[in-house]
């Protein structure tokens, strides 16, 4: 692996909200899922920056943006403390083998030492062997036992209204 050098992470700001919204549209077509994405930049803007609905991170090189990761608070009942849930990190492919994607994820593991946090999580898609490799060299443990479940769309909206007072 070659080392980035010149590698500078920094916290995102709200002005980086295009350049965050591009870099996801690159996640989205890396992983096949580009029909996926819904926001746009400006919703992102709200979501992160005035809302607070998580943390981002810029990785740069040379002056130029060649990766991201966007995280959030979670907590766990059976340690009774917090974590971090890592959403996405993505490094731009002609960038990768640079350590810019272990540096983004020591950051974030940094983050978490220092809020007290029991643990930090992610998932990874199954197909992505490049990334499920570099996980397990950082020591990551597969948590093959568990299944990730999600509710969207019209589903959470019949649940969420489905209470009465």
């Amino acid at each position: 692996m070659e080392p980035a050098v010149d590698l500078h992470i920094r916290p995102a700001k709200r002005g980086d909200a295009e350049l965050l919204f591009g870099l996801i549209g690159e996640l989205a077509d890396y992983e096949k899922l580009s029909e996926a994405v819904k926001g746009d930049a400006e919703l992102l803007a709200t979501t992160l920056f005035d809302d607070g609905g998580a943390d981002a991170l810029v990785a740069e090189m040379d002056e130029e943006a060649v990766g991201f990761a966007v995280f959030f608070a979670t907590f766990s009942t059976f340690e009774c403390r917090p974590g971090l849930w890592i959403e996405d990190l993505f490094v731009r492919p002609e960038r990768r083998r640079r350590g810019i994607g272990s540096a983004l994820l020591a950051r974030i593991a940094e983050l978490a030492v220092e809020r007290g946090c029991a643990r930090l999580e992610w998932s990874a898609l199954d197909w992505n062997e490049p990334a499920l490799r570099f996980y397990d060299q950082v020591g990551a443990t597969r948590m093959e036992q568990w299944r990730i479940l999600r509710l969207e769309g019209g589903a959470l909206e019949r649940l969420g209204l489905s209470t009465g007072p």
